[in-house]
């Protein structure tokens, strides 16, 4: 039942990905990436947020958060920066190096764009660079419950599993320039970061709290379940706590505990989730308010802009002004 939450909040956010570097490196070398905010306007335009991925194809190196103790990758392995912060790939850990901005403008010619770099010295490695992009506003609920770095060693993963499967077939992607490989390594890139996610999800530890928390924790990830499965009904915390056969004192409080907000403040945020993705893709204000379980468009209008910072007419206008950055 939770994953099915998982898979509403991937798709309301609408997770897009693309992967535009393919470095063949020599050591020593180093290659450094601006906060992701800097790389957004150049690599997806028209996206909130963009999260930034490395895979090592073949050999080693190390990689590290800004601020953060390096730490080692070996072939196989993935790591993802999820809030977007600046940091650093290197041949050896404590390398710093000025981010090259013009190495991320999009040239002419197929994705990916493939680099040989380095001091031509024996050590060397193959790092398939992308990046993903999402929806940050109104409410990302995901985005706010992820690390600033998740690293997945290969080991972790057996031969047979799908994550190393889905490595392979990018390495193979990248390398073979076969056609439409730009948009089979965009799918890879999702479809790596979701089970990424999946994975991190299982490795929680215990004493664990946020959205991910509470999504696998069995009565929280029931009251989750239940509010996306119909976010318009008129649900109180007695209703909800019902659903999940609780009482609502107890509900209310490990649901604010793990998630971090109550019950029925999640729902409104989400609630503007679903809305400001239908305005974004055109329909009609009465509709949407409707369709997220207001009812009345005035009613919907207020919430809205007092959430989001401006009224719904205004989000959408803004929303289907934005360069077109490969949302379905």
């Amino acid at each position: 039942m939770s994953s099915d939450v998982l898979s509403d909040v991937l798709q309301a956010i609408r997770l897009t990905g693309a992967v535009y570097f393919d470095f063949e490196l020599s050591s020593p070398w180093v290659a450094e990436a601006p906060p992701s905010s800097e790389l957004a306007p150049l690599v997806m335009p028209g996206v909130d947020r963009v999260i930034e991925y490395h895979v090592i194809a073949r050999g080693a190196c190390w990689a590290n958060a800004i601020g953060r103790e390096p730490e080692l990758l070996r072939e196989g392995d993935i790591v993802i920066f999820p809030q977007g912060d600046p940091h650093v790939l290197s041949s050896a850990p404590g390398m710093r190096a000025a981010p090259d901005m013009s190495a991320y403008v999009r040239r002419e010619g197929p994705l990916p764009m493939v680099f040989d770099a380095g001091g031509g010295g024996p050590e060397r490695a193959r790092v398939i660079c992308g990046f993903l992009g999402c929806d940050d506003r109104p409410f990302n609920p995901l985005l706010t419950s992820l690390p600033k770095e998740i690293h997945l060693p290969a080991a972790r993963n057996p031969s047979t599993g799908l994550l190393r499967s889905l490595v392979e077939t990018a390495v193979a992607e990248s390398h073979g320039s076969r056609p439409g490989a730009e948009n089979v390594l965009g799918r890879l890139a999702e479809l790596m970061f979701v089970e990424v996610v999946r994975r991190h999800l299982e490795t929680l530890p215990a004493d664990q709290t946020g959205w991910l928390a509470g999504l696998r924790d069995p009565m929280i990830g029931r009251a989750l379940a239940s509010l996306h499965r119909a976010p318009a009904q008129s649900w109180t915390i007695e209703a909800l706590g019902r659903a999940v056969g609780v009482s609502r004192s107890v509900l209310a409080e490990r649901f604010t505990v793990l998630v971090g907000q109550p019950p029925m403040q999640y729902l409104a945020c989400w609630r503007m989730q679903l809305a400001s993705r239908l305005l974004a893709d055109g329909a009609r204000i009465a509709d949407v308010a409707e369709a997220v379980g207001y009812q009345s468009e005035a009613a919907f209008s207020r919430t809205f802009k007092k959430m989001v910072g401006m009224p719904p007419a205004a989000w959408r206008q803004h929303r289907q002004r934005l360069p077109e950055s490969g949302h379905e």
